[in-house]
């Protein structure tokens, strides 16, 4: 009952990260190169392969989230496997070949320094293939390493809320330039996330019932 408990408020407040996630995105459906984070990139707004990435990224990554909530619903894989399923590979799709190569093209135009682009080229790049992992555990029928693969996945898939949330707290907390608290959040937006993904994992490996 308790792990229930916990696991039910946990999937409530990411369905309030994922609203908030979309509200954010409302304004890039207007088509406008001048409204909230494309005001920093006027700069590169001009290069169509970038502004592609971006609109694919913003109003595709949502559905990932949507869909990766969904992978640890225990009704669902209990009761509901086709549809379970069928949400697993619109999560898979979505970053094999929309989110992530969208997200990796934008790394590489990341504002900040040269480390800050780095961090979210490696970010795009372990989200595929933690991803790929995730599915290919799944084809193998090996469902324990599945589901792990699928939590370090989907803590990359929610490092965008982290850092955003990041970008709120850090100025009440440390004083540094505009690049380097960018360069600092872009790292461990998505390194804390994987660390709370590993001690989910360890968590779930001491107590069998979350597994299930």
């Amino acid at each position: 009952m308790k792990v229930s408990l916990i696991n039910s408020a946990l999937l409530i407040v990411l369905l309030i990260f994922c609203a908030l996630m979309f509200r954010l995105s409302l304004p890039y459906f207007s088509s406008r190169y001048d409204v909230d984070f494309l005001l920093t990139k006027q700069n590169i707004i001009h290069i169509k392969h970038w502004r592609y990435a971006f609109y694919v990224h913003v109003f595709l990554s949502i559905f990932a989230m949507i869909a990766g909530l969904t992978q640890f619903s225990n009704y669902l894989v209990r009761k509901k496997k086709k549809l379970h399923r069928i949400m697993g590979y619109v999560y898979v799709t979505d970053i094999l070949l929309l989110a992530g190569p969208s997200g990796l093209i934008m790394g590489f135009y990341a504002n900040g320094f040269l480390i800050t682009k780095v961090s979210f080229v490696i970010l795009a790049l372990l989200w595929m293939l933690f991803t790929g992992i995730a599915l290919l555990k799944a084809k193998q029928k090996d469902f324990i390493s599945h589901k792990k693969w699928m939590i370090r996945s989907f803590a990359l898939t929610l490092s965008a809320v982290t850092l955003r949330l990041m970008a709120l707290a850090l100025p009440y907390m440390i004083h540094l330039g505009a690049k380097e608290e960018y360069n600092l959040i872009s790292w461990t937006s998505w390194i804390f996330n994987l660390l709370v993904a590993e001690i989910i994992i360890i968590l779930r490996v001491k107590n069998r019932a979350l597994l299930t």
